[in-house]
């Protein structure tokens, strides 16, 4: 589903909104964004649902790195959070990196040999 498709454009976007602004009218602030993270995943996993894994073990991940941060941060650790805030952002844009750019590499790696 593309952000100009009329799917997304007549039906996914007006029912999320419409789905997420009833619950936040009532006072539902956690089963909205609930909604909203679930709208988020279907979504993207239109296109390709096997998608959802790496989506889901990004977030993951970054989940567990800010669990780690704010234990370090309690523990008063500064190199420790500097370590774990690096390791993070590495991991996320090796995994960017790799979707991105491994079939550049390979068809290039497979042109020169």
């Amino acid at each position: 589903m593309l952000f100009n498709s009329y799917e997304f454009i007549f039906i996914f976007l007006p029912v999320t909104l419409i789905i997420f602004y009833y619950f936040g009218s009532k006072g539902k602030s956690h089963i909205a964004l609930c909604w909203l993270v679930m709208a988020s995943l279907f979504f993207y996993g239109w296109w390709k649902p096997i998608y959802l894994l790496l989506i889901t073990s990004s977030i993951l991940l970054n989940y567990v790195f800010g669990r780690l941060l704010s234990e370090a941060r309690l523990f008063g650790k500064p190199m420790l959070r500097r370590f774990l805030l690096v390791v993070g952002v590495t991991a996320n844009l090796a995994a960017i990196g790799y979707f991105k750019y491994a079939n550049f590499f390979i068809d290039n790696a497979n042109v020169l040999l």
